[in-house]
Parts: C-alpha cells; structure tokens; sequence
C-alpha cells in the first residue's frame, strides 16, 4: 500500500473517532500554511534555483531566439561554407590563364641560324563548358543555402524546447517543494498522533518515507531545471548563460495542428525537400555538362622572333592550332554516370518524401496523446482535484476532517500539477518538432556536409584566354 494510503486510513480512523468523541481538540484548531487551491490554479513563474539569489530581467522566448541566430556556433559555420560555394562557383566559370615565355632555336650554330623570340599560347573553351561548370557549382551554392536554412530551423526548435523545459521546470521545483512541505507537515502529525498512542510504528515510518520521497523528487526537479538551463545555454550558444527567470506561459492554448495540413506544409515549405530539388537540378545540369564535353577546346599558339639570324637577323613568326580529335574519348561513361545520378536524385527527392511522413507520423502521435493527456488533466482531473482540495478545506473548518486528510488533498493536487506538467512538457515539444519542420538536435549535426567540386571532365589547364561559348 502506498504511504499516503495509510495516512488515508489513519484519517479515516480519526474521523470515526471524532464521530464517538474521542477527537482531539488541538489537532483541529492546528494552523495551517498550505496554499489554497487558488494559489495553485494561477501558476506564476518561479524565480531561479541560484545559490545566489541574484535575479535578472526575465528573458522572453524572443530574446532566447534572436541571441542563439547570432550566437550558435553551427550557423556560422554552414554560413562559412555558404561563402566557400559561392567563391567555388566563381572559380568554376573563370576561364584558363593565357601561357607567355621564351623561345630559342638553332643556339647551337655560331650565330649563324639562331632564332630568339616570344610565344603566345592560349586554350580556347568551347561548347559553353565554362557556363554550365560554373552552373553546376551554383547549384552547389544554393543547396548550401538550403542546409543553412535548415539549420536555423533546427536551431530555433532546440532553443523553444529548451525554453519551454526550462520554463516549466520552474514550476515543478516550485509543486516539488510544496510536496516536501506536505510530507513534513503530515510526518509532524502522524508522530503527534503515534505519541498519542493512536497509530502504530508502521505509520510513523511510512510517513517518513514519504517525507524521503518527496525530497528526492524535489532534489530531481531542481536538477532537472539546471539542466534545462545547461541545454538551453548550449543551444543559444552561450555557455555562461546563467539561470535566471523566464517570461511565458507554458499552458497558454497553441492552435490545433492538423496531420494533413502539417504534411502539406513540410512538403511544400522544409528546407530538405528544397535541397532534393536542388540536387536533382544539379544532377541535369550535371548531365549537359557532360555531354558538351567532347565538343573539342582550340589551342592557339603564336611566335615572334624578334631576331631569326638565318634571314640576317630580321624578325619573324609563327602561328600554330591544334584541335583534339575526340575518336577513343567521347565522354561516353561520365555521361552514363550523369544519367544515372540524375535518377538517383529524383529517387532521393520521392525517399525524403516518405521519410518525412514517417517522421511526421510518430511525432504527430506523440503530440495526439500530448495532447489529449493535456486536455484531460486541464479539463476534467485538476478541476476535481481543485474541488476536491477545495470541499476537504471546509470539512476541515468545519470540523468534518482531519489535519491528515487535508494534507493528503493537498498533496494529491500537487502531484496531479506534477503529472500534467509532464503533459505539458511532451506537447510542447511534440509542437515545437512540428513546427520547426521536424528538424532538431542542431548541436549533433556537426561536421561539414559533403561538399562537392564541379564535375568538369578535362576541365582547362593553364595555357588559354576561354573564348567562351557562353
């Protein structure tokens, strides 16, 4: 049997005692400091668990927010490969340097025939290979946009989780030490009643057990908010954020989230579908580029002797092209290769989709039963549990019922608070991965994303001015 059962019992039997005269008239007049039934139906913020005792101004989910999109070490991190993308898109579309030096002939002739003068040489790209490298390497740029995106997303769920396990860790430190208050209190009264020879040991010792539960829950509660108050700092990105109070509602009514319309909008708005599009773009892009790979590059050379001495020693020249004969090399497996990684895009695009629904599908159940556990409590057992503290208040007054029994009451409603702030808590969360598009944990998504280079098959070398074919 539970401890507080027994108590129950032990009121019980004051209560008949009372009946048949023998209640005691002390216990009844005893002063009461529990809290009244509206003390607990208006849940102010608590302030901070700080050994202290210092309080700044309370932070709004606003300021949590707007201080972790500046401060969170993972965003400017995608940030900085943002701009690594955008530098490698402009370095995918510059065309090849043009080569320049020295040429020397016949130096082993006495003077007679020996020839010194300057080249010039210069690969001249064609086909638009420049334009769709630098295309390719664009799309690398916008599906780096994307996860930056993404990762803001998942940066602002994490910070509304923690503010809202923060925020409501507060308020169980605050009903944890109502619990240790009751079970002292009720300790008091059993020994009071064991010294009168009116219970036995057993409840004497039941007592103090919950007196030790009660404090282990309170000692879990406080624990528990300084680790919220630890991840909330991590999130933020700001290690030495201190515990201080939070502004917020926590049981403020969010509006109803619909399964379908919260697919809908995951489908049609989430950064990870935007960068599947994307990478099925690239992969096209990809695809012409390696089919305009074959169309030949032109290299021109040119030469000004400014001393050929086998023509008494006036100047000459030359001028050479050379175009490559695609016979044995026409690109044939990069572009089977292409081919195949745009159908593997496209399938990638459609598994996310299904993923994303799987997802979706167990988050929305735990927000379902979030919510309507939620519900319940709000609507039907704190209402029961206020009226039943409520009655037992008057009975008490007006001498119907115990000390014991008011503090089992009480301490029923204080566990109920308990149990529907654990409601509260697994909504809140349920809500905040909805909203955030299903994306989280920003902090364990660490390490650069794959990156890619532009795929340019015998992309140019040194050695030309690109007359593009843009």
């Amino acid at each position: 049997m539970h401890a507080w059962g027994i108590l129950r019992f032990v009121a019980a039997s004051v209560g008949a005692c009372a009946l048949c005269g023998g209640r005691r008239p002390e216990l009844a007049a005893e002063p009461l400091t529990l809290q009244s039934p509206a003390a607990f139906a208006v849940m102010e913020p608590l302030p901070p668990v700080s050994p202290d005792g210092e309080s700044d101004a309370r932070l709004t989910l606003a300021d949590l927010e707007q201080l972790s999109l500046g401060s969170n070490p993972s965003l400017a991190r995608l940030a900085a490969l943002v701009g690594a993308a955008r530098g490698n898109a402009w370095q995918a579309g510059l065309p090849p340097n043009p080569n320049v030096g020295y040429q020397g002939q016949q130096l082993g002739s006495g003077g007679l025939a020996e020839q010194h003068g300057v080249v010039f040489s210069q690969e001249i790209i064609r086909g638009g290979k420049l334009r769709l490298s630098r295309a390719v390497a664009d799309r690398d740029r916008m599906r780096a946009e994307q996860e930056l995106i993404a990762q803001e997303l998942r940066v602002l769920t994490d910070v509304r989780i923690g503010y809202f396990q923060a925020l409501l860790a507060q308020r169980q430190v605050e009903l944890a030490g109502n619990l240790v208050q009751i079970g002292e209190e009720g300790s008091r009264a059993v020994n009071e009643l064991f010294s009168a020879e009116e219970v036995g040991r057993a409840d004497v010792l039941q007592a103090q057990l919950e007196v030790e539960n009660a404090r282990l829950i309170n000692q879990n509660s406080r624990n528990r908010y300084l680790a919220a108050w630890q991840e909330l700092a991590a999130v933020v990105g700001d290690p030495t954020l201190a515990p201080q109070e939070l502004a917020g509602d926590p049981t403020a009514q969010a509006p109803f989230i619909d399964y379908q319309g919260a697919l809908s909008r995951i489908l049609s708005s989430s950064p990870e579908i935007a960068a599947a599009m994307i990478e099925i773009e690239r992969a096209n892009v990809a695809l012409q580029r390696a089919r305009v790979e074959p169309v030949a590059n032109v290299s021109v050379e040119g030469l000004v002797n400014w001393r050929d001495n086998g023509i008494g020693g006036k100047p000459d020249g030359g001028v050479a092209v050379s175009v490559p004969i695609p016979v044995f090399n026409r690109n044939q497996g990069a572009i089977a290769q292409a081919n195949h990684e745009v159908m593997a895009a496209r399938q990638a695009l459609n598994e996310l989709e299904l993923s994303l629904q799987k997802r979706l599908a167990a988050t929305y159940e735990q927000y379902s039963n979030a919510r309507a556990q939620e519900e319940r409590y709000r609507e039907m057992i704190l209402p029961s549990a206020v009226e039943s503290l409520s009655l037992t208040r008057k009975m008490y007054s007006a001498g119907e019922a115990n000390f014991i029994a008011l503090l089992t009451a009480q301490r029923t409603y204080s566990q109920t608070q308990l149990n529907y702030l654990d409601a509260l808590r697994s909504l809140r969360i349920a809500e905040a991965e909805i909203e955030g598009m299903l994306l989280s944990d920003s902090l364990e998504t660490g390490g650069s994303p794959t990156r890619r280079t532009s795929d340019v098959r015998n992309s140019p070398v040194p050695g030309g001015i690109g007359v593009f074919g843009r």
